[in-house]
């Protein structure tokens, strides 16, 4: 593996088409502001680099990044790339990352409006990311320890697992298809409208009129704050160990709660059962 230290590159497709290459403390900058330094590349590994041109890594296929700093100007920097492990690094230009394959990452900020598209075999742990429709339409997730703040996360996704995490985020999980989410928080409005087969366990959710018009949905000891016009016209199995400020029409199912302030039965075909106060009282 060849390597190149300490070196700048500011022209247009600087290194296209290198193979075997390691990049330490390199910079990818400069007033030539040349894009596509790394496209068409196999085997890169980069430590403490520093990326501010567009472009820089697309079709890329086994990458590596350590301590990386991608900065606002370093916009759509991963595309159509596949084998990727990214560690302790910063994503911090737009699209930072869509339609890529078997990517891993590990201690990561992401600043990143439309980050993740169409991307597939995604890992995250203990990651942190501020983002608008993130991860759209990304499937095979699995994420541990991530905080998200934003807006329209997680819609479209499929086959995701989500544990101990964080979101502040609106209108999250819309149509999303079978996700677990396990031990954690999540914030906002409108939660997992148009869902299949997603399940919350011992999650602690947020926010107005959440999980509506949803199928196959499961709750395992929820934890519900601020929750009013809750599981309007859905498919639902929950327990909840705290009371719910109003349920409305839930369309089948079960729902066990300690209370509600108000249960809507104004649907014919609302016919869930709703259980209020203690369980097995």
């Amino acid at each position: 593996m060849k390597t190149l230290q300490n070196q700048t590159f500011e022209q247009e497709r600087a290194l296209y088409g290198s193979r075997g290459l390691h990049l330490a403390a390199c910079r990818f900058d400069g007033p030539a502001d040349g894009e596509s330094a790394l496209k068409e590349c196999a085997d890169i590994t980069a430590e403490d680099c520093f990326f501010n041109l567009r472009y820089p890594l697309w079709h890329v296929h086994g990458l590596r990044l350590q301590r990386a700093e991608m900065t606002e100007k370093c916009r759509a920097a991963l595309w159509y790339s596949d084998h990727i492990e990214i560690e302790d690094s910063r994503l911090h230009g737009i699209k930072a990352l869509r339609e890529c394959a078997d990517v891993r990452m590990t201690g990561c900020d992401v600043v990143s409006p439309e980050f993740g598209w169409s991307t597939h075999r995604l890992t995250m742990r203990g990651c942190t990311a501020d983002s608008e429709y993130f991860l759209l339409r990304a499937s095979e997730i699995e994420a541990e320890e991530l905080s998200m703040t934003g807006k329209y996360s997680f819609q479209y996704i499929e086959n995701a697992v989500f544990e101990r995490c964080r979101f502040d985020t609106k209108d999250a999980f819309w149509h999303a298809k079978n996700v677990t989410v396990r031990d954690s928080v999540i914030k906002g409005e409108y939660l997992a409208w148009y869902c299949e087969n997603v399940t919350f366990e011992r999650c602690r959710i947020i926010g107005t009129q959440p999980l509506c018009y949803c199928k196959g949905l499961r709750l395992i000891d929820c934890e519900m704050e601020g929750t009013d016009l809750a599981f309007e016209k859905s498919e639902v199995d929950a327990t909840l160990k705290t009371p719910v400020l109003s349920i409305k029409n839930p369309r089948s199912g079960y729902i066990q709660a300690p209370a509600a302030g108000e249960v809507i039965r104004d649907d014919p075909e609302s016919k869930a059962e709703i259980v209020l106060g203690a369980a097995g009282a």
